[in-house]
């Protein structure tokens, strides 16, 4: 994954070493630098703990004791070793995977803004997503971050545009924005956090929905869309990693990076005129026409996501991203019955007039997507695979640095982001595929390819095993004759 260099400025070296030699006198002990090093030394995984404030020194012994007591050793003397700290750090809850991680890498400022990043979420279209703390309201949010190595003009325009897109977006079915800004050279965006996991995971974990589950979800997103649409704005990017679902059920779309606007066209839009979106669920006309922006793009992307709901696959699995545009707009996916026979002959033909490639046959409009799937709704769908794992409680914000400065060598450099389990979990480069052929069956879900059986026609097997008899035959005979000579 590409993340940005870890760097570090003079003046944050000075303090980050000064810092070192306080924790020293206290009972710490820093690495041993080379004197050729120009880098600010690196410090143990106990000083970047205390240093960022995430832990005390008292919880710091508190946890060392505690793996004494588990090793049946009373005596405080006995060092404890990093790797068991930590296990027990983790195991109290007191840091979770991601700020060990940190840590380890001598990180000590955890804060943008007026903001304690407490994890990492994830990565989207424009930048990376951390689950973060207001310090002051205590209130949990999420934090999209455009990397400092790629803050070219060009990239903070399209940010600051899809930040304003979504200020303008109030809707209990899309994700709103709270707050933006900038720490230094480092330009983010707040908006709601939203637990629970997206559309994408909650299938793989699934098989596949049923009619109901899948309706029900579909339906708040397309609400989430016609209200967006009435603002002016298509998103552009729909598909099943942008749609979160909560763990009590409740559906938003996410990620408005590639958002576009309704008209004669926006002059502030980078990518006017180019195919932007996933491949899996562009809109045949989009592929045609770059500039043909309108709702029917967003209920076609709908249509192939409710696809995928039902059926555990993509419309056209397989082939490169060109091939997969040509199918789009050249051929009919197989029908969503052949794979889940539970369909009824209704609820396929809802998917079917939501991804008819003309545009003037298709649903024009998503409340009419609404309104179709109502027969099918509920009010809410039990999100078993909501994320269960929220991390620790957020440490004590008084005792919360109180800046990050130029955030230069804070926690924005160098992150390990794995998928992550809400917000932003399916990142989106422009016409990119997503590679979502989930077979539904356990040794996929694991991770392994299945190979699809192979029918081999009978004229084939004759063709090929019958000279192999035949010669079989002979030999036999011809052995069998040898025999019966050699007694005469």
């Amino acid at each position: 994954m590409d993340t940005p260099e870890l760097g570090w400025s003079a003046g944050a070296g000075k303090q980050a070493w000064s810092r070192c030699l306080n924790l020293r006198q206290r009972g710490f002990h820093a690495q041993r630098v080379s004197a050729v090093d120009d880098r600010a030394p690196p410090i143990t995984f106990r000083a970047a703990a205390v240093a960022s404030r995430l832990l005390t020194q008292e919880q710091l012994r508190e946890a060392e004791d505690a793996v004494r007591a588990d090793l049946g050793q009373g005596n405080t003397q006995v060092l404890v070793e990093e790797p068991q700290l930590i296990k027990k750090l983790l195991a109290l809850g007191r840091l979770n995977k991601w700020q060990v991680e940190q840590l380890k890498l001598g990180r000590t400022r955890f804060t943008l803004g007026p903001y304690l990043v407490t994890d990492s979420i994830g990565r989207g279209g424009m930048g990376e997503v951390y689950k973060a703390v207001h310090t002051m309201m205590g209130r949990l949010e999420a934090i999209k971050v455009l990397p400092r190595s790629k803050s070219t003009p060009a990239a903070i325009a399209s940010f600051t545009r899809e930040i304003r897109a979504q200020a303008q977006m109030d809707h209990p079915n899309l994700v709103r924005a709270l707050y933006a800004g900038h720490d230094g050279n480092v330009y983010y965006l707040v908006t709601e956090y939203v637990p629970g996991t997206d559309l994408r995971k909650f299938v793989r974990a699934r098989q596949r929905l049923t009619m109901s589950e899948a309706a029900t979800i579909i339906s708040q997103a397309a609400k989430g869309l016609a209200y967006a649409h009435s603002r002016g704005m298509v998103h552009r990017d729909i598909k099943p990693g942008n749609l979160l679902v909560t763990p009590d059920g409740q559906t938003k779309v996410s990620d408005l990076g590639l958002a576009g606007f309704l008209g004669d066209g926006d002059a502030e839009d980078p990518r006017q005129g180019k195919v932007v979106g996933t491949a899996d669920y562009l809109a045949p006309e989009l592929i045609q026409d770059p500039t043909a922006i309108s709702p029917a793009i967003d209920v076609y992307s709908l249509g192939c996501t409710l696809y995928y709901a039902v059926t555990g696959k993509v419309p056209f699995p397989g082939g490169t991203t060109r091939e997969k545009a040509q199918r789009h707009v050249e051929q009919a996916p197989l029908k969503p019955s052949r794979i889940s026979p539970d369909l009824s002959d209704e609820f396929v033909e809802v998917i079917a007039s939501m991804m008819e490639k003309d545009p003037t046959r298709r649903m024009q409009t998503a409340n009419e997507v609404a309104e179709r799937l109502a027969p099918w709704v509920r009010d809410a769908v039990a999100n078993a695979v909501a994320d269960a794992e929220f991390g620790p409680a957020p440490p004590d914000l008084s005792a919360a640095p109180s800046g990050m400065g130029d955030t230069d060598s804070g926690f924005l450099y160098g992150a390990d982001l794995s998928e992550g389990v809400s917000q932003i979990s399916q990142g989106t480069d422009p016409f990119a595929s997503a590679s979502e052929e989930t077979l539904p069956d356990e040794a996929r879900r694991r991770g392994r390819r299945v190979r699809e059986p192979v029918t081999v026609p009978n004229s084939v097997v004759l063709f090929t095993l019958g000279p192999i008899v035949v010669v079989s035959l002979v030999l036999f005979f011809c052995m069998l004759l040898a025999g019966v000579g050699s007694r005469l």
